[in-house]
């Protein structure tokens, strides 16, 4: 039996509401600390308690950590889902069951481990009688260490993070860990060939989820007011801000410089983020698909009104309630277009939790200097999943308030000046704060008609003037939203377009595509709406671009047929939207089912060499090319005050 080494996936099941968390995230955070690029993944249900939930880990030595449909080795406390998980096991692979659980074991073409899980916590008696079902899941974790060679010492330096370095629990849990796993030297015969080995792959690397980094970035650029009200998956970005705030935004006075009010729903929680941008503080709120259909009216008031805010979409399975705990991207049509009228979204579309942090703080400047909402599409894979990332980086730019006039500007101007008149030419009016003194900087803010010096009008010429204003001022937006990350390989023929959370898929796919089939591709990530040049650039050089999301439609592949009905017959979506993260698998099936060769016959494509997806993944590691940057030093930047638009974030 040949050893598979760094290159599997583990898949725990147990129940909802059972404290598995602790012993799968203490299994993920060991084998990150052994160097081993990894990845988890949490299948839950949306009820409180009872329900089969599952948690999937993928190790691979060559960076690819997008979500893996095959399972290696099973893990199975869960009576209800027994049956399920154990013929979910790859031929060849491992079963762990807990031997309490009492239901017939028909395959041979795994290795079967039982385990004793409660006899072993039964016998420990410093384990009080209501924790032994919470420290009965390290009994699998300890045997799972002992039979794939995991690292006892990064195993306890995983649950010193997690408790905090609190002793008492930090020994419980360890003495249980460490229990299993000498019964399972005592007691098991290794039959299968999974194996780990140390690496240095995740040097200088961090773990984090999305939420909490775009809680982080949104501390680093500034904001002062948060308004929210909670709803999966997106709760947690306000979580964090309470988290982190008071550790971050200390005052030597003990006074706090910021507000985060929990509203009694969606609109007032946007109604009161507008208020707050409006007074000119940074201003923010979170949720996801069903809470942005509720704040639609306000998202208008906001872009017609030019109100600056921010606004994160942890996007979810829809319409109506849907699958409250599964990732999609079926909110970016809805976003693009959202409210009545005419109106067109700035949208962000960060790609990892790297991203969350930097699009956490940059979007209080676009937002600013645009005086618009700006939308921060995430999901739910990447908002409350974790994921390795290089450090965070402090903002490297000084904060960009916008135009912004203050008392001498106005007196410098003599007072004439109209809050929606287009001085500059970029669509952009100037703004004044509540608060300026000069008898002259107040204006009144409306959502109804208005000309450039912010009076009611119904003249049909003056709201034309308006609107082609705002369009223009979307165009400007194309100058500050982030451009487009490329993954190129030389040769290429094909195209493929992405955003957000997909990147890890479809790197792998990339890979996959020219290792097994020939076929090479450049692939475009989009990391914001409007579209910036590099995409222009990028549809006019191949005559078949794939656009590949997470949702039933093809929503970006709608948005681009809008924008670009020039190469209509070139761009072809592959759209899959089933709530589970995007997996390499239906990427490069997709992709191959709507490719056409230059002989002009679709699908079939000449595998390069026979090649299973194991044995592509044990090659040298693309994503390591493809991301170059990954251990890169943390940059340091030094934030100076240049004018009056400009200040220290704080």
């Amino acid at each position: 039996m040949n050893k598979i080494v760094n290159d599997f996936s583990i898949t725990v099941g147990t129940k909802n509401g059972s404290g598995s968390s602790t012993a799968n995230n203490t299994i993920l955070r060991s084998v990150f600390k052994m160097g081993i690029p990894v990845s988890g993944k949490n299948l839950f249900p949306s009820n409180i308690q009872g329900l089969p939930t599952w948690y999937t880990i993928r190790a691979n030595k060559n960076g690819f950590i997008a979500h893996h449909e095959q399972r290696d080795i099973v893990i199975t406390m869960n009576p209800d889902s027994f049956a399920r998980d154990l013929a979910s096991v790859v031929p060849g692979g491992a079963f762990f069951y807990s031997d309490d659980i009492r239901q017939p074991i028909t395959r041979t073409d795994i290795a079967i481990y039982p385990m004793p899980i409660k006899t072993i916590v039964k016998n420990d008696p410093n384990v009080p009688t209501d924790f032994r079902d919470l420290v009965g899941n390290m009994v699998y974790v300890g045997v799972l260490a002992q039979m794939i060679n995991m690292d006892m010492e990064k195993i306890l330096a995983a649950l010193t993070f997690h408790f905090k370095g609190k002793q008492k629990p930090i020994d419980m849990n360890f003495n249980a860990l460490k229990a299993g796993a000498e019964w399972a030297k005592a007691n098991l015969e290794k039959k299968d060939p999974f194996y780990l080995e140390p690496m240095n792959k995740t040097d200088g690397l961090i773990m984090a989820d999305g939420n909490t980094a775009a809680a982080l970035g949104s501390i680093f650029g500034g904001v002062q007011f948060v308004g929210w009200y909670p709803i999966t998956p997106a709760t947690s970005v306000a979580e964090s801000l309470n988290d982190y705030l008071p550790q971050l935004r200390k005052r030597e006075d003990g006074k706090h410089t910021y507000a985060v009010i929990q509203a009694e729903d969606e609109l007032a929680a946007l109604g009161m983020s507008i208020g707050a941008g409006w007074a000119g503080l940074r201003a923010m709120t979170s949720t996801s698909g069903p809470g942005l259909s509720l704040m639609t009216e306000f998202a208008g008031l906001a872009y017609y009104a030019e109100v600056p805010v921010v606004i994160w979409d942890v996007q979810r399975i829809g319409p109506s309630t849907g699958l409250p705990t599964r990732t999609s991207q079926g909110d970016l049509t809805f976003t693009h277009f959202i409210g009545h009228g005419d109106s067109h979204s700035v949208i962000l579309l960060p790609g990892d939790v790297f991203e969350c942090f930097e699009f956490g703080w940059k979007s209080f400047d676009i937002a600013e200097r645009i005086q618009t909402p700006v939308f921060v599409l995430s999901d739910l894979d990447m908002g409350m999943n974790q994921w390795i990332s290089k450090p965070f980086e402090y903002p490297n730019v000084p904060m960009d308030r916008g135009k912004v006039l203050l008392e001498k500007d106005i007196e410098d101007l003599k007072g004439s000046w109209g809050r929606y008149l287009d001085k500059d030419g970029d669509g952009i009016g100037y703004r004044t704060f509540p608060g300026n003194k000069h008898p002259l900087s107040s204006y009144f803010t409306r959502g109804t008609g208005h000309d450039e010096y912010a009076k009611y009008t119904e003249e049909a010429s003056v709201y034309l003037d308006n609107m082609d204003r705002l369009k223009r001022k979307n165009e400007t937006a194309k100058k500050y939203v982030p451009a487009p990350m490329m993954h190129s390989m030389k040769g290429a023929t094909v195209g493929i377009i992405a955003y957000g959370s997909t990147e890890a898929a479809v790197l792998e796919a990339q890979y996959q595509l020219d290792a097994e089939h020939g076929l090479k591709t450049d692939f475009m990530r989009i990391r914001s709406v409007p579209f910036t040049k590099e995409v222009d650039a990028f549809l006019a050089k191949y005559d078949q671009i794939f656009v590949v999301e997470m949702n039933r439609d093809g929503q970006m592949h709608q948005i681009l047929l809008t924008e670009y009905a020039q190469y209509a017959v070139n761009l072809r979506s592959v759209a899959f939207g089933d709530g589970m993260p995007a997996s390499a698998k239906w990427v490069r099936e997709g992709i191959l089912a709507k490719y056409v060769k230059a002989d002009g016959k679709q699908k079939a494509v000449a595998s390069k060499k026979k090649a299973t997806a194991k044995k592509v993944t044990k090659k040298a590691a693309p994503a390591s090319k493809l991301k170059k940057d990954a251990k890169k030093p943390v940059k340091k930047a030094v934030v100076k005050s240049k004018s009056s638009a400009k200040s220290k974030r704080k």
